[in-house]
């Protein structure tokens, strides 16, 4: 009984620990219009159709225009604390400030079809 106790005071400590980060991560407002001046390095991979890139393994780089902004800040984040693995990707997010992340999840949130430029093509 007692050991279940500490995991589980353990488990609340870890989600609360979780939404405060969460909860800064939000605090950012992107600006799309910011973020496009900072995505010069993203269009060299993700605004190719079927792009591949092959270093150390080979990837299928997807097309991120129209994505949710919070998903791309979510997924920039992993990449920079290296929750998830690209060499490149992790490079690049961990130039990133919360505020660059923000602008661009919210520069390729705001991107259609008929976007000028558009990475979604």
């Amino acid at each position: 009984m007692k050991k279940h106790l500490i995991l589980s005071q353990l488990a609340l400590c870890v989600g609360v620990a979780l939404i405060g980060i969460s909860a800064q991560a939000a605090d950012e407002k992107g600006s799309a219009q910011a973020g496009q001046s900072k995505v010069s390095l993203c269009i060299g991979c993700h605004a190719i159709p079927d792009y591949r890139a092959d270093y150390p393994l080979v990837y299928k780089v997807p097309m991120i225009g129209g994505q949710n902004a919070a998903y791309i800040v979510s997924a920039l984040s992993a990449y920079k604390k290296g929750e998830r693995k690209h060499p490149t990707m992790r490079a690049i997010a961990g130039s990133l400030s919360d505020q660059d992340m923000a602008d661009i999840g919210e520069y390729y949130a705001a991107q259609t079809p008929s976007s000028p430029k558009n990475p979604l093509k």
